[in-house]
């Protein structure tokens, strides 16, 4: 095989033919170096292993091949070989930042957070490099954000803004703290003192929409993604969250324009073609509107929100038969969705499929959805199906959740008295009443044929006393 030396890879395509070969050829140590970390980014861990021990047999006093093998052990969970090799190199050479970093990393790997952030400390004592520092400031803050400790963080992640203006994973993690504080104003003067000096971050001026966009000041927020555009017109994040402001302005007409200039830009996304289609909602142009929520589902059909808003497009038009139409394909597509099956109930009970409806709430409790309504409304729906004992075991389990409930209380006692186990009844009824007497009509809706009972009569006057 012929190899061309102006080739970049030459050392990589030697090193990849000796491998098939057999052939032992010799490399320096740099290009060993590079061929590991070539390997590593590329997450072939095996090769990048048969790199470091060739390499290491050839250049058995390398630090830097030997770094790359603690790289390697940490990957592999092996930290106290990793420790052993970081504290002979130490020996060797007690001034090299890289050991420190390294030795950060397994420690913070065991979660020994603090002690990665003593060790990181001292590598940046040692650093002689400003992007050096960066890199280390940006460790240090990471270090205290797995500690949960978010000012602290900050200070350090600020140290990397201050020596790179152009580290926006920095700049994303001091507005992460900032957030996670709910400091949104400390946030925003933070980002208006960044913009002071560096005016055309379109990156900056997007956080800074979104932070006046939490505290509803949607004014500021309009114009912050203004000049995020002014500085990248092609920043499809700041045309999104413009469009999101418009929204709550009202200007549907113009958040439309911004979330179509999406759709020109990139690739269409599912959240601009739903918002397109509750804008024109919103207009009272329904047919676009329902055009643009059928687009949302084509391009996402795992979109929960496209399926409920075409659903709910009809339903609020009274339509339920299209609506469970709707709802069965979602359902269909993802049967564990909680919002498919509650709504799935709801149309059915419009409908008056009870037993379809039934089994919709059934579903959406055991699917961990416990609201109070679906314990409650499963229920009158048993009741109105006879399945009086399902409807008092579905009602013990909603008590589970919701103890010393009237409404549950009212049910349980109407159930019982239903079956003639007068007992129970009567002491959930009279449970009921002192929780909450204004419940009392749930008897006369739901248990007509006891309500004249003179017991119950009695038990519910006594309340009202």
């Amino acid at each position: 095989m012929n190899y061309s030396r102006d080739d970049e890879n030459f050392p990589l395509t030697r090193f990849e033919s000796m491998l098939k070969t057999n052939d032992i050829l010799f490399f320096d140590s740099s290009e060993f170096e590079n061929i590991i970390h070539h390997y590593l980014e590329n997450g072939k861990i095996a090769l990048a292993k048969r790199a470091i021990k060739l390499g290491l047999e050839q250049h058995p006093s390398s630090v830097n091949l030997r770094l790359f093998q603690v790289e390697i052990l940490v990957i592999e969970n092996k930290f106290s070989e990793a420790d052993d090799i970081l504290d002979m190199l130490h020996e060797l050479e007690p001034n090299n930042e890289e050991i420190f970093i390294q030795k950060a990393n397994v420690l913070s790997k065991q979660d020994e957070h603090k002690k990665a952030i003593d060790t990181l400390l001292i590598a940046i004592e040692m650093s002689t490099t400003p992007s050096e520092d960066a890199d280390l400031y940006a460790l240090v803050g990471m270090e205290y954000l797995f500690l949960d400790e978010f000012e602290n963080a900050v200070i350090y992640f600020k140290k990397c803004l201050e020596t790179d203006t152009s580290d926006y994973s920095a700049l994303h993690n001091i507005v992460y703290c900032y957030d996670f504080l709910d400091k949104n104003e400390e946030a925003i003067a933070y980002l208006n003192a960044f913009l002071d000096k560096n005016p055309y971050c379109e990156v900056a001026w997007h956080q800074l929409g979104r932070q006046y966009f939490t505290i509803k000041d949607y004014d500021k927020a309009n114009a912050a993604f203004d000049f995020a555009i002014i500085s990248d017109d092609s920043f499809v994040g700041a045309y999104i969250e413009k469009g999101k402001v418009l929204e709550k302005l009202k200007l549907y007409e113009e958040a439309i324009e911004n979330y179509k200039i999406t759709l020109a830009l990139d690739e269409p996304t599912s959240f601009a073609l739903l918002r397109i289609g509750h804008c024109y909602d919103k207009l009272g142009q329904e047919d676009l509107a329902l055009q643009f929520f059928k687009k949302t589902v084509e391009e996402d059909a795992l979109l929960d929100q496209g399926w409920i808003a075409i659903t709910k497009f009809y339903m609020k038009r009274l339509n339920y038969l299209k609506a469970l139409h709707y709802v069965n394909k979602a359902v269909n597509i993802d049967g564990d969705n909680v919002l498919y099956w509650k709504l799935f109930a709801s149309i059915n009970k419009r409908l008056n499929f009870l037993e379809e409806a039934e089994m919709g709430y059934k579903r959406t409790l055991d699917l961990g959805n416990y609201e109070l309504d679906t314990w409650l409304d499963r229920t009158d729906i048993l009741i109105a199906l006879g399945e009086y004992e399902a409807g008092i075991y579905n009602l013990l389990q909603a008590a589970e959740f919701y103890p010393e409930n009237a409404e549950i209380a009212y049910r349980l006692g109407g159930l019982y008295f239903t079956i003639n186990q007068t007992e129970e009844g009567r002491f959930h009824l009279k449970n009921a009443v002192k929780l909450n007497s204004d419940y009392s009509f749930i008897i006369s809706e739901l248990f007509p044929k006891i309500n004249n009972r003179p017991m119950i009569k009695a038990i519910i006057s006594d309340g009202d006393r």
